[in-house]
């Protein structure tokens, strides 16, 4: 007896489930956003800019609006992992696509540093713990744990985000709150004056400088436009998401940094800057309320814990990618049959953000971040201005206004780091250069 057999079909690709909205778009990208940004980095410029600082955190989210969006448009016609790393081999140029990719490492591993530093800080003040001594082999055994979650295949689920989001924003409108009728008593001595500096020029040039600074507190949004595969019409949730999420963020950051500086003053909140990790907990404890100060260490150290198991699942992701391409060594592509992960990946990442948490040091790794992010939504605004009119989600001039904005800002923070990044995407390049002949 004969069968009639049919040719197999070759399986369906999988596809993800379009289960996210606005709401939970909008909720990712806070989840992204509010961490190192408020806690850390509002400290660090109110230090360089003073009270002026609350409009440094206005100028910084308008550039970041620019990029959103420019981001926004790359990732609805492109929805693939690798960012603006992919972006730049498809609209701009191999070398280009590589020096993103580069750039995104090296941005995001400074600010996983820093996530890491500032919760080690906050940690230690919640616990009432006053070594300082220990903040830095903290926040090692803050990477190395996170590091270990992630070789296991654990991400951060939408759930576990919305809770820690909820905990940030609770703890943040409570300090606010408190802080509100010391602001109102004190505010007009200190909020004058408004710069630090009474030359024009000095007081110029640390303002752009602390714009750069703020910049890299909103650079979460990115998280927003790897989405495509999930949201509902994402060519309309993802640009409705990334604005408003930047506008919440925005607005957020700029009443939590107005409160703190007028409760409390510059002096004060930016104290020791390159050691102290922990600024708001500084103003908080001005308050003289147990209860605000245990709330705002609380939310610093689940947002934090959020934001670096986020940095560094992302950066492995890129280290893959880059991998698989041949632009780093083809081992960091293999993945886990057990847990789907690219364990060669996590692991690189997490031994190079320990070992750039060894610096201590959150204005230095801060500014770092600042000039390498700024570099690298360079690229992606100027691989949005290739795209065609049919592409095009908003007007060609809005990926200009962000690159120069990004080219414009890059510069400010101090010379030696900058320096080092320009020599950084020499040596990116050379190391390119050698793996191609390498896997020839």
């Amino acid at each position: 007896m004969t069968t009639d057999s049919q040719p197999s079909r070759p399986p369906e690709p999988a596809a993800l489930r379009r289960d996210v909205g606005l709401f939970g778009a909008m909720m990712m990208g806070l989840g992204s956003i509010v961490g190192t940004g408020v806690f850390v980095s509002i400290g660090i410029a109110a230090g360089i800019t003073g009270p002026s600082v609350v409009f440094a955190i206005l100028v910084a989210g308008l550039v970041a609006t620019f990029n959103g969006l420019s981001s926004a448009q790359l990732a609805a016609v492109h929805p693939v992992s690798g960012g603006t790393y992919e972006y730049g081999y498809r609209w701009l140029t191999p070398s280009m696509g590589f020096t993103a990719g580069w750039m995104f490492l090296c941005a995001k591993s400074a600010s996983a540093a820093t996530a890491a530093l500032g919760f080690a800080g906050y940690a230690l003040h919640l616990f009432q713990v006053d070594r300082e001594d220990w903040i830095v082999p903290l926040a090692v055994c803050a990477v190395v744990a996170t590091t270990l979650l992630l070789l296991g295949g654990i991400r951060r689920s939408n759930w576990t985000n919305i809770a820690i989001v909820s905990t940030t924003l609770i703890a943040l409108a409570s300090f606010v709150v408190a802080g509100f009728p010391v602001a109102w008593r004190e505010g007009s001595a200190n909020m004058t004056p408004l710069f630090a500096s009474d030359v024009p020029s000095t007081a110029t040039r640390q303002f752009l400088e602390a714009c750069a600074l703020m910049f890299v507190a909103y650079t979460g949004y990115g998280r927003i436009a790897t989405l495509g595969e999930e949201v509902h019409n994402p060519r309309r949730t993802i640009p409705r998401a990334i604005i408003v999420t930047l506008l919440v963020s925005s607005l957020l950051y700029a009443i939590v940094g107005g409160v703190a500086v007028a409760a409390a003053g510059t002096d004060i909140l930016s104290g020791t800057t390159n050691r102290t990790t922990a600024p708001l907990q500084i103003v908080a404890n001005q308050l003289k309320s147990p209860l605000i100060a245990k709330l705002v260490a609380v939310g610093a150290v689940t947002a934090m814990l959020g934001v670096l198991l986020n940095l560094i699942l992302g950066l492995s992701r890129v280290v893959f990618a880059m991998g698989r391409r041949g632009d780093l060594p083809s081992k960091l592509s293999a993945v886990s049959t057990r847990s789907a992960t690219p364990y060669v990946a996590v692991l690189a990442v997490g031994i190079g953000v320990a070992a750039i948490t060894l610096i201590g040091d959150v204005r230095t790794t801060w500014s770092f971040s600042a000039f390498t992010v700024l570099v690298y939504y360079a690229f992606t605004n100027f691989a949005a201005t290739r795209l065609t009119s049919e592409e095009r989600l908003f007007s060609p001039i809005v990926p200009w206004l962000g690159l120069a904005s990004c080219l414009g800002l890059a510069f400010w923070v101090q010379p030696k780091i900058w320096i080092v990044g320009l020599a950084l995407i020499v040596v990116g390049l050379m190391f390119q250069r050698l793996m191609k002949w390498w896997n020839r």
